[in-house]
């Protein structure tokens, strides 16, 4: 796949011709972070509904997590020739697919199957659909169309989750699932009065393409995905219990609390957005510092419930406003292979995930308080801010790379 100039429907940037693509866009991220999010609330009910223990129930996240990674590469290449909107409509087919399997699973194993058949769809969603985001605004906008598609997956967290877990605890899992596939048909159809037809794209040089992945430049990018997600899961993940030790949370405040945090997403993500455009690297800096002060701060400002919630605001904002940036940074690196790239960078925030959970219980299991799992989190947060300064210092280059583009015409 190779970027050409875009038409000029494309790169006219109007925000009436793109706003209604990125609304598409952002319906079908806020379906794929229903799902992927929803079974942490509805762990209890699942984990009854098909007679297995809740870390048994807790694997169904993990398979999730290892099936973005593994799918994400595969599931580009293999629609690597389809026209865009083409590719998107059919992985929010698949993953109503897979939602409506999970619904109707009869046992354990099935279910696992059905989350691993959604999953292979998310990496791909938003690589794919970040190369599609970018590619309808100038340059200078660029982030934040990316920004706004990421929007769906940060309201997700403060509506689609705590929703899906009523539905499960009202009417029982099974509707839950069911329900978020109806969302992957109304994506369906956003997707398709709504984007851009495109024309085919081309056969990918595979290997072509993975070298391109191999570059330092992209390498490095890649890692600072890594390190500043896995920082983020490594609070995100205990934030339940580690409000109980820090402020002794009642269940109704630490719901409050998530809500305060998906809110900081929300507003991190456009702010990101909106500064990512003006300096990748820079935004990237200031947010990477202020999520390491939150969360070496936040033991102490954890002691009162006041403090808890400035403090997770500011997290949530710090965290979820180096999306935008990261992805971009990443794209921009591999120009000759943008959704690829952009693709394999969302298994990066998943693999992330598993290493900042992983993070937290070694030092759990070693003996250490929540306070110590708040302080390895900064540690990783701190290993990235200086892989950007030594990007920054070394080649200036992917914030002055080149624009993404689609990587074919529109029709």
């Amino acid at each position: 796949m190779h970027a050409s100039t875009p038409s000029s429907s494309t790169s006219t940037g109007q925000p009436h011709s793109a706003a209604l693509p990125l609304l598409a866009l952002a319906i079908g991220a806020f379906g794929i972070g229903t799902t992927e999010f929803g079974p942490m609330g509805m762990l209890l009910t699942i984990a009854q509904g098909v007679n297995v223990s809740i870390p048994s129930a807790g694997m169904l996240v993990s398979a999730y997590a290892i099936g973005v990674m593994v799918g994400a590469p595969i599931m580009t290449l293999l629609l690597a020739r389809w026209p865009r909107r083409n590719a998107l409509i059919a992985l929010m087919a698949i993953f109503t697919i897979g939602n409506i399997l999970s619904a109707l699973a009869p046992n354990y194993a099935s279910l696992m199957a059905a989350r691993v058949i959604t999953s292979l769809t998310h990496g791909a969603f938003f690589g794919i659909g970040s190369v599609v985001a970018a590619s309808l605004v100038p340059r200078e906008k660029q982030a934040s169309a990316v920004a706004a598609m990421f929007t769906g997956l940060t309201i997700a967290n403060i509506g689609g989750v705590p929703a899906a877990t009523w539905v499960s605890d009202s009417l029982g899992w099974r509707e839950s699932f069911g329900a978020i596939g109806m969302l992957g048909v109304l994506a369906m159809a956003s997707l398709l009065m709504f984007l851009p037809k495109g024309a085919k794209g081309e056969a990918p040089d595979v290997r072509k393409e993975l070298k391109v992945l191999l570059r330092p430049v992209v390498l490095q990018a890649l890692l600072t995905t890594v390190l500043a997600s896995g920082a983020m899961f490594a609070l995100y993940t205990y934030i339940n219990p580690a409000l109980k030790t820090f402020a002794h949370a009642s269940p109704g405040f630490i719901t409050l609390m998530l809500a305060v945090v998906g809110i900081g997403f929300t507003i991190g993500n456009s702010v990101g957005g909106k500064l990512a455009d003006r300096s990748i690297d820079k935004t990237l800096m200031f947010f990477l510092a202020l999520e390491a002060a939150t969360m070496i701060a936040f033991p102490w400002l954890a002691q009162t419930q006041a403090g808890a919630a400035i403090g997770l605001l500011v997290w949530g904002i710090a965290s979820f406003a180096l999306v935008p940036p990261v992805q971009m940074r990443v794209m921009r690196a591999a120009t000759e292979a943008p959704g690829l790239a952009s693709s394999v960078n969302i298994g990066a925030f998943n693999l992330g995930n598993a290493i900042g959970a992983a993070l937290g219980a070694a030092v759990l299991n070693a003996g250490a308080g929540y306070a110590a799992v708040m302080f390895g989190g900064a540690a990783l947060t701190v290993l990235a801010l200086v892989l950007v300064i030594v990007a920054a210092m070394r080649h200036g280059a992917p914030a002055q790379a080149p624009a993404v583009r689609e990587e074919a015409h529109h029709g």
